[in-house]
């Protein structure tokens, strides 16, 4: 039948809101071409900060800035939102999308490349290399870290064409020492801040990684999806870790709508 404007105004506002959580050295920017897919598709998307990182020079303050903090931060984004929204979460956020599932009512978890919480292991030589390599900065977890050209150019952002890397490096921000700590070494945690209660993550998740991404590879997030009881791990062909970016994202943005759509979210 017809549908006046109203009527298409009311279907729209009934889906849930959506939080976008970035991951590491980034912003809210990183995550700007699907936002506009969400709401192309009828979403009310909010896409904050991560707290110190919309400041340039960043505060001292952000150093010892833990995942606690970012999630009692995100706690009050979502009691800003509707009831039981989505979280799309990238890297350390897709952790964090984890975590706060754990402890929020959430309609559902969409991760992208997303880092591992406290117990899932490694299962790459470079996982483990490169949690080690942290040890090279003594005391890196009380620090600020600066982004790394060389590292972000050949483990993050090497499927992008040659000409697009440096500009988006170039928007990289500091990174909280300890937040990364928690994150990258875990096993060395005594406050197991990057944990998440499993068995309380009820919604459905879906976690999409691409077959390239060397920093959390599709056989980790396999390991990650294995702990809840509602979630699902698909690999992207193709795509590294900066898949919310490569010249494919696009087909990372429908499979996550059409996944969405499947569940009448």
């Amino acid at each position: 039948g017809d549908r006046g404007p109203g009527q298409l105004r009311m279907s729209k506002s009934s889906k849930p809101d959506v939080l976008m959580i970035h991951g590491a050295f980034c912003g809210p920017w990183a995550l700007q071409g699907l936002k506009e897919k969400f709401e192309a598709a009828g979403y009310r998307v909010t896409a904050p900060h991560l707290r110190f990182h919309d400041e340039n020079p960043p505060s001292p303050a952000l150093a010892t800035t833990g995942l606690a903090d970012y999630a009692a931060d995100l706690e009050d984004e979502i009691a800003a939102l509707k009831p039981r929204p989505i979280l799309v979460g990238h890297s350390m956020g897709g952790l964090l999308a984890q975590m706060l599932a754990a402890k929020c009512e959430v309609a559902a978890v969409i991760g992208l490349a997303p880092s591992a919480p406290w117990g899932v292991p490694p299962t790459t030589l470079f996982e483990i290399g490169a949690a080690q390599a942290m040890h090279l900065q003594p005391g890196y977890w009380n620090q600020l870290l600066e982004p790394n050209r060389d590292v972000a150019l050949a483990h993050s952002l090497e499927q992008l064409p040659k000409n697009m890397r440096g500009a988006v490096y170039d928007r990289f921000v500091a990174e909280s020492g300890r937040a990364t700590f928690e994150v990258m070494n875990w096993g060395l945690d005594m406050n197991r801040a990057s944990e998440v209660a499993a068995d309380a993550v009820t919604c459905p998740l879906l976690f999409l990684t691409g077959s390239e991404d060397r920093i959390n590879p599709p056989s980790t997030v396999a390991r990650i999806a294995a702990l809840y009881p509602n979630a699902s791990a698909e690999v992207l062909d193709g795509m590294g870790h900066w898949l919310i970016g490569e010249p494919v994202w696009e087909k990372l943005a429908a499979r996550a709508l059409a996944w969405l759509k499947e569940r009448k979210l």
